[in-house]
């Protein structure tokens, strides 16, 4: 007969597999079985992770994980040695070994049984498939925003990973500051009356250097970090800029939208659908490598009547954040800032018997509770999904600039085929969800 010593983390862990998100919920407190003497994490009875994609981003997502005692990061993953050789020295740092291996394809690293869980932090166009891969090897994962470089391929993550049971997290992280959290709370329970218009503001600018074709460098896989991507020669985007380059993202927009519109749709209560009417236009680099729009604004009506307008900060009368106007008043969120057309507002206490919004206060630790507990974290994916398709929704709309209506429920437009072509992109060969 198995004793309780003997049920460990890996046991723990796969128990939960191929069972919904939420479907099980287990003790959030740490049994002292799996404790040391010292009160730290025994080595079996760590969350194992992997790291794909140590880039910037993706290296101080996996440095936070290295910070958390609950955590055992055994492999990273890079198509760049470079990034691949940086982030197996800060992890062996970490641990005082040469143990951390080190991957440039991320299908060997998934196909590691001992691996739980999975920091993802690649180009917008390298999202869908290593997650879709992921959820059906049972990995839980913490990923990057914008969920998805399209509709469809976000709506097939959110199926895959619901199908599976896995724990998911978006690194829409202002969910876990006290600020967003509040301001979403005072405008969920009425502090600002009835909301009829939001205005979401987002960073300016992108790319504008036509970059020249030039040597791939040493130690890149250039054709994998392309992937499903149309095939170009290497000009020098492979690390940052490529965010201004419509076949890997979509500019400032999407890069923002899973924060701001995020946040907008928090308030309001709508993170489950999405607008039935958008239409906007934007501003594009007339040459260059560089195509994602440098300036935009659209807006979307709900079918509640609300208007959401979404717009680089500069076309914003309160400038970046998000700003809901209800009949009594204002309320406006950013980084750092919270700020209301009353002070009373602010002053405004939520009573026992309102609304209280999912109170997270460290988003990686949000991350590692719901892997141990099975229950859904402060930005699951299937939120992700109708954050980023608002941005993909207004994207649409300037590249087709007409006003387009939109099913939520059905996640098509309406009698526009040509709008319903961009809510895909074609993969190259051999890649596919």
């Amino acid at each position: 007969m198995m004793s309780k010593k003997d049920i460990n983390r890996r046991q723990f862990l796969k128990n939960a597999t191929g069972v919904a998100a939420g479907a099980i919920v287990f003790p959030t407190i740490i049994p002292s079985s799996v404790l040391g003497q010292d009160g730290s994490i025994a080595p079996s009875n760590r969350i194992v992770m992997g790291a794909i994609g140590v880039g910037s981003q993706g290296s101080g997502n996996m440095r936070g994980f290295l910070g958390k005692k609950e955590v055992q990061m055994v492999a990273v993953c890079d198509v760049d040695k470079g990034n691949r050789d940086k982030a197996k020295q800060t992890v062996d740092k970490r641990y005082g070994n040469n143990n951390c291996k080190t991957y440039f394809d991320f299908r060997e690293l998934i196909a590691r049984e001992d691996i739980d869980a999975l920091s993802l932090a690649l180009p917008d166009h390298w999202h869908s498939i290593p997650v879709v891969m992921a959820a059906r090897a049972g990995k839980d994962m913490y990923g990057e925003k914008p969920l998805a470089r399209t509709i469809r391929e976000g709506r097939v993550m959110v199926d895959t990973v619901n199908r599976y049971g896995r724990v998911w997290q978006t690194g829409s992280w202002q969910r876990s500051v006290r600020n967003f959290r509040c301001a979403c709370e005072l405008v969920r329970n009425g502090r600002i009356g009835k909301v009829h218009k939001v205005e979401v503001g987002l960073p300016t600018g992108g790319g504008t250097d036509n970059k020249p074709i030039q040597p791939v460098p040493e130690g890149v896989d250039w054709n994998f970090w392309l992937g499903p991507a149309p095939w170009v020669q290497y000009r020098g985007v492979m690390h940052w800029n490529w965010r201004w380059i419509m076949d890997y993202s979509g500019g400032q927009l999407t890069d923002w939208a899973g924060h701001h519109i995020d946040i907008a749709h928090w308030g309001l209560g709508l993170d489950y659908t999405g607008p039935a009417e958008i239409e906007g236009r934007g501003v594009y680099p007339k040459d260059g490598i560089y195509n994602a729009p440098i300036e935009y604004k659209f807006t979307c009506t709900y079918e509640n009547g609300t208007t959401m307008i979404v717009a680089n900060d500069r076309q914003q009368p309160k400038g970046m954040g998000t700003v809901w106007y209800g009949d009594d008043g204002w309320i406006h969120v950013r980084r750092g800032k919270l700020e209301a057309s009353s002070d009373n507002i602010l002053k405004e206490v939520i009573g026992p018997d309102e609304i209280k919004l999912y109170n997270s206060r460290d988003h990686q630790q949000n991350f590692l509770d719901c892997v141990r507990s099975r229950k859904k974290t402060v930005t699951p994916i299937d939120i992700a999904h109708r954050s980023i398709s608002v941005g993909l929704l207004g994207e649409i709309a300037m590249l087709t600039e007409r006003k387009l209506r939109w099913d939520p429920e059905t996640e098509v437009f309406l009698n526009d085929d040509e709008a319903n072509r961009l809510l895909s992109r074609p993969m190259r060969s051999p890649w596919h969800l």
